[in-house]
């Protein structure tokens, strides 16, 4: 399957001489997307997880160059990629020093499993040697097989019905949506959380008890989408709220969840509350409503950061909340500014949500969605709309990434 992120690593490499940073989830594709970019005889892979490629690296620069014989006169430069090296501690220096001095004789691309921009907090060495990109599990859009656009907002296309409910039923990882088969998937998803869970927990954080992680993780799974109480979790866990806070944080940089905080600018009686929680596997909600809600939330995260990563803008993921206890599920803001709203509903027949005026109103919204899971699709820009409008979720989710 050949996923969006292609065209746009290609994009990069062809416009610019920084190194490409691709994370995302365990099984997402990174591999699979970075090794399809250049051809195979121009293109040298070293994975951190690889005896010997490791000993490669800690061996320093100078012996990956001599590896690929990087003095050779070539047609196109080589593409060097650097997988899962995050988990080397000195990681950051070896990709400084190789990239200050082998830049203008490669390309670089670092993929990783975890997230690559946590170091940003403690001073980023890297600053201006690189440029950051989500890799975000399938959506309706790249079911569609449509070119990368420079734009934002994309002309609606339609979904076939199967391919929609495949996606949100078998979730948005390649192998077990191309597979759809009940067995497989129920012994990848338990692969795939022990991997993450154990072998990764254990290399790249001090955290000792790991059985109550996977009971957090638990909680979170059966909790996506609802407000986060941490005192609740530490009870049940049997661990401080700090303890929480931090696991949770481990949990987000491994890509199990993310988190969406609530916008308090310009609400009235707005209500600072901590943020919800939701999958990146959304096939793992056993509940109708939040797998709806989930699956929804994945869609426009993966847009904010792909529109922001390809430079288009910045873009953010919020909630609404006020003291009167209204509630909307999602507001998307461009350059700061609030910019559409989102209702998540199951049922195209359910009424219009009085609240999404309200909050129209306050923020001078431009455009506020009921999206209907079970809308058939209707071949119209949604986006010329200017007032609260029921819309099916197959015609919204055409239009983003």
């Amino acid at each position: 399957m050949k996923r969006t992120y292609e065209q746009l690593i290609q994009h990069h490499f062809a416009d610019h001489t920084q190194m490409a940073l691709l994370t995302g989830p365990r099984q997402v594709g990174k591999t699979t997307t970075s090794r399809s970019i250049q051809s195979k005889n121009n293109t040298y892979y070293f994975n951190w997880d690889d005896i010997e490629d490791r000993e490669r690296i800690l061996q320093g620069g100078q012996t990956i160059a001599a590896y690929i014989d990087i003095d050779r006169l070539r047609d196109t430069l080589p593409l060097i990629i650097f997988d899962e090296i995050h988990k080397y501690s000195q990681w950051k220096s070896f990709i400084k020093g190789f990239y200050d001095r082998y830049h203008t004789q490669c390309r670089i691309l670092v993929t990783g499993s975890a997230r690559l921009d946590v170091f940003k907090k403690g001073g980023d060495s890297l600053m201006g040697r690189y440029f950051y990109y989500r890799l975000h599990p399938l959506s309706v859009n790249e079911l569609l097989n449509r070119a990368p656009s420079d734009t934002d907002i994309q002309k609606p296309l339609k979904i076939a019905d199967t391919k929609f409910l495949n996606l949100l039923n078998w979730g948005g990882f390649p192998e077990p949506y191309l597979k759809q088969e009940q067995r497989f998937y129920n012994r990848w998803t338990r692969l795939r959380k022990q991997q993450l869970l154990r072998e990764d927990i254990r290399e790249l954080s001090n955290i000792q008890e790991l059985g109550q992680l996977e009971l957090l993780a638990t909680l979170l799974q059966h909790q996506a989408g609802e407000l986060t109480s941490y005192s609740t979790l530490a009870k049940k866990t049997r661990v401080s709220v700090d303890t929480i806070r931090r696991w949770i944080v481990t949990l987000e940089s491994l890509y199990y969840c993310f988190s969406i905080r609530p916008w308090t600018k310009n609400i009235t009686r707005s209500l600072l509350k901590e943020p919800k929680y939701y999958l990146w596997d959304w096939s793992q909600c056993t509940d109708k409503g939040a797998r709806n809600e989930n699956f929804i939330a994945s869609h426009l995260l993966k847009a904010v950061h792909y529109w922001t990563d390809q430079g288009l803008g910045e873009y953010e993921l919020y909630f609404l909340r006020d003291k009167d206890k209204r509630e909307v599920d999602f507001l998307v803001s461009k350059n700061q500014k609030p910019w559409f709203m989102v209702e998540v509903k199951s049922s195209i027949k359910e009424k219009l949500s009085p609240t999404l005026a309200v909050f129209q109103k306050q923020l001078l919204l431009k455009h506020v969605f009921q999206v209907a899971m079970d809308g058939d699709y209707v071949d119209q820009d949604i986006f010329t709309l200017d007032k609260p409008t029921i819309v099916p979720a197959k015609t919204f989710l055409s239009q983003l990434v």
